[in-house]
């Protein structure tokens, strides 16, 4: 195919990647944990799962959103392709 062939094509720009279960599984994580540190920030979850006195970065809301960043990548990748096929 030349190049001429390529600009007049009609199909999509972008298409969606087919998506197994683990693709769909990796997209449910951030979303996940950023709920679960939400929930336990607001619901005072925390007096539960910690000691008293400890740090501020120990407990489970900061590792909520520590494990939601981690996550994050699957998310990433898929914004970063959705920009260079626009």
């Amino acid at each position: 195919m030349s190049l001429e062939q390529n600009s007049v094509d009609a199909g999509p720009r972008w298409q969606w990647p087919k998506a197994g279960a683990d693709r769909w599984l990796s997209l449910a994580a951030a979303p996940t944990f950023a709920v679960m540190a939400l929930l336990t920030a607001t619901t005072g979850g925390e007096d539960f799962c910690s000691s008293a006195g400890a740090s501020p970065l120990g407990g489970m809301i900061p590792m909520y959103l520590l494990m939601s960043a981690f996550h994050s990548a699957p998310w990433l990748r898929l914004i970063a392709r959705a920009w260079r096929n626009l």
